[in-house]
């Protein structure tokens, strides 16, 4: 089998770290064309250093002279939003990982889908934000969406195993189905649920009344994964998984009310999908991003790797609980935007950023970050079936009524 040829987006994060492990893991089977970072020049500069990619993107415009000074080689160099753009439709690429923090990844997305790229989704805002649009674009242009998520990516391998292979049949034009766009397993009566696990966070036995005096250093230890602030806060808040929860939604085109959550500390479980005969399927493996970047990249096969395997004589137990709700309301918000569908779970992300970012700056407390995006949600007039315009108004609106919301 020959390599495919990858573009990373956000190169320098940890799931980008991740992505080069993966490719130093598995040489014969990927390797990386493409590195983009937003603005930390040098560390991008000496990943691009030992993998040599025939190209690479710093968004920050202001330290190219940094990047190019600490560079050992000459690759093509792009810069700012548009390079972003440019490098996702590299025509060398195969496939793009997107793993861009924040919504800065749609647009590369979307252009990466027109170019007829693969999408390695690991930025669960994309899907959040224009899960109907990409969905539909990727399903006109015949490519794949793999999910990077480890519980997408294990919602992926537990219908993968119990079909049939893809066949190279493109879907049919027009579609906008995302069962069809992917070629994944069809998605039909015999599945009763999707079940994300999730680790709880820190606060997962805090009271509830003890929330208020959260500090911005408790929040970010997580106790399972090493990941940046904002998905870190996310995590603590649960609205990392009520993201994915509408993620999963358009990914598998399941209702939301068939996507539930069940807290896991150990992380072990990455998630399960529970059939209508009661069988439950689950993807078990350790905590470590390399397991689903390599199964985007190799699926439909699988390969060798040096990844640790699982040792069952020494995890003791696995512990699930159900998810406290009403203690922690991002789960709720997220399901209600989720099943709302049009501009409002744009607006539910954007104003989950802005307030994630107050409360990582000391100006509200921790119960203020869904207080924030709920109230920002009562404020949005909802627009159904929007184009990417009508979500990129909605999103800055979102943006300015949480600055206002939190007191900026």
């Amino acid at each position: 089998m020959k390599r495919k040829r990858i573009v990373v987006l956000g190169a320098t994060g940890s799931i980008g770290e991740s992505a080069l492990k993966v490719a130093h893991d598995i040489p014969d089977r990927m390797e990386i064309v493409g590195l983009a970072a937003n603005s930390n020049a040098l560390k991008l500069a000496a990943q691009a250093n030992q993998v040599r990619p025939e190209a690479i993107c710093l968004v920050d415009e202001s330290r190219v002279g940094e990047l190019r000074a600490a560079l050992e080689y000459e690759p093509q160099i792009f810069s700012g939003e548009r390079g972003l753009v440019e490098i996702a439709c590299l025509a060398e690429a195969e496939m793009v990982l997107v793993a861009v923090v924040g919504t800065g990844g749609l647009q590369p997305a979307l252009a990466a889908i027109e170019a007829g790229k693969d999408l390695a989704v690991a930025s669960k805002e994309i899907l959040v934000m224009a899960g109907e649009i990409v969905m539909r674009e990727a399903g006109e242009k015949g490519v794949q969406i793999l999910p990077v998520d480890s519980e997408h990516n294990a919602i992926f391998q537990c219908l993968d195993s119990q079909r049939e292979r893809p066949t190279p049949n493109p879907p049919s034009p027009g579609t906008g189905s995302a069962v069809a766009s992917v070629q994944r397993p069809t998605f039909n009566e015999e599945v009763r649920r999707l079940i994300l696990t999730a680790s709880g966070g820190p606060f997962r036995n805090t009271p509830a009344s003890e929330f208020e005096g959260i500090t911005v250093e408790q929040a970010l230890k997580h106790p399972t994964w090493n990941m940046g602030p904002k998905i870190t806060i996310d995590s603590a808040t649960l609205f990392n998984k009520g993201l994915e929860m509408i993620e999963a939604h358009w990914l598998f085109g399941v209702e939301m009310k068939r996507v539930e959550v069940v807290v896991h500390p150990q992380s072990i479980v990455h998630s399960m999908v529970e059939f209508s005969d009661g069988s439950v399927l689950a993807q078990l493996s350790h905590s470590d991003m390399c397991f689903p970047i390599q199964y985007a990249v190799t699926w439909p096969e699988r390969v060798p790797n040096s990844l640790p395997p699982l040792d069952f004589g020494k995890l003791r137990q696995l512990e699930f609980a159900t998810p406290r709700s009403d203690d922690f309301p991002a789960l709720n918000l997220a399901r209600r935007a989720g099943e709302t569908g049009g501009t409002l779970p744009a607006v539910l992300n954007a104003a989950n950023e802005v307030a994630v970012s107050a409360f990582l700056a000391r100006r509200i407390s921790f119960p203020r970050i869904w207080q924030t995006v709920s109230a920002v949600m009562e404020k949005h007039a909802n627009v159904a079936h929007p184009d990417l315009d009508a979500i990129l108004r909605a999103d800055q609106w979102a943006r300015l009524e949480a600055q206002k919301q939190a007191g900026d």
